[in-house]
């Protein structure tokens, strides 16, 4: 256990920081888990609906610092590809 007062700090900001990231993982998880059950599902308007605020939440994330800016791209590419990937079918 932490014995001076700098490491209770850090043992605080530690368990802060885990739970905001956790918050954040869950929430891009769940963003592309919507897309992806929409896709398999075959429905364009959910899914075209999905990505719009895919595209906007994983950009507001890179503006938050919570995403570097090419995952982000990266991420919104792959999503869009699998969006595309309905008309096609």
């Amino acid at each position: 256990m932490a014995n001076n007062k700098s490491a209770k700090k850090r043992v605080v900001q530690t368990a802060v920081r885990t739970e905001r990231n956790r918050y954040y993982k869950t929430k891009i998880k769940n963003i592309t888990r919507s897309i992806k059950e929409a896709v398999e599902a075959g429905n364009k308007e959910a899914a075209l609906e999905a990505f719009k605020v895919a595209n906007k939440e994983f950009h507001k994330f890179v503006s938050k610092g919570i995403l570097k800016k090419e995952t982000a791209s990266r991420k919104v590419s792959r999503l869009n590809k699998l969006v595309k990937g309905i008309e096609a079918a």
